[in-house]
């Protein structure tokens, strides 16, 4: 499994682009959130994907970072449709993301509105629902997030097991999905060390500490942490790895916008 980091960021960023990430492994690619608008067309051809090659998508939750970007995936992929008539392009996400995503192409892209449902599949999950993507037997769960409904998912990858807990803290009733998993990919806002400077709690977020002490309480494999702030972004690696190893004994990766990582 090939991870290709698009975007690293928390919702406002200027020194890197919101979180979004391409799962690859073969031909088989899943593109996660899409960032905070056009800039994500930039992020897929500067990492040499191209966004033709994007069949299946999941947008973990309806704000701007993560949504918008979605559009203009759309824009591009839904013209190139015209075209190529065997075309298809899958996007999962719970009730509300699919909801915006309808209002969204019937707002801005009505001409395009006949292709839902033949070329572009706008599919809802639900709380523990489990489909194929990737060829692999994944779960959708709720995060049940304090600010807008959010899900992340848990993806089986032969013996190994891949989460992907959304843009908040790890809650007690998500462990079963994240349990022994061979990677964990947990948001993390800032260091503890700057928790008075950039208040991740109040914005309902983790610190590193945070998220490698519940990462090593479930015995995880391999750690990506990413959703970060910004404002010292060329030392972020440096800084962020030199406190989760303090608190996280297995594989801590802290990656920057367009960095690969393989698993």
């Amino acid at each position: 499994m090939k991870l290709t980091m698009l975007g690293t960021g928390c919702a406002v960023v200027t020194n890197c682009f919101n979180t979004c990430f391409v799962m690859e492994d073969g031909e088989d690619r899943l593109l996660v959130d899409g960032g905070g608008g056009i800039t994500l067309l930039k992020q897929l051809k500067q990492a040499g994907i191209s966004v033709h090659d994007i069949h299946e998508v999941f947008v973990t939750h309806r704000h701007l970072d993560h949504i918008t970007g979605i559009l203009w995936l759309l824009r591009v992929r839904m013209a190139s449709m015209q075209k190529n008539k065997n075309d298809r392009l899958t996007i999962r996400g719970h009730d509300e993301v699919i909801r915006i995503l309808n209002e969204m192409i019937a707002s801005l892209l009505p001409e395009r509105t006949d292709m839902l449902g033949k070329q572009v599949f706008l599919l809802e999950v639900k709380d523990g629902q489990e489909e194929t993507l990737m060829g692999r037997q994944t779960v959708f769960f709720d995060i049940r997030s304090s600010k807008a409904k959010q899900f992340g998912f848990s993806m089986l990858d032969g013996e190994h097991r891949i989460t992907v807990c959304g843009d908040e803290p790890l809650k007690e009733h998500c462990r079963v999905y994240a349990e022994n998993a061979w990677l964990l990919m947990h948001e993390a806002f800032c260091t503890y060390e700057d928790r008075e400077i950039y208040k991740p709690y109040q914005k309902h977020h983790s610190t590193v500490k945070d998220a490698c002490e519940t990462a090593e309480s479930l015995h995880v494999s391999n750690l990506v942490l990413y959703h970060t702030e910004d404002h010292d972004i060329g030392h972020r690696k440096e800084k962020y790895t030199a406190e989760g190893i303090q608190y996280y004994s297995g594989r801590l990766f802290v990656p920057d916008d367009l960095e690969t990582m393989e698993f």
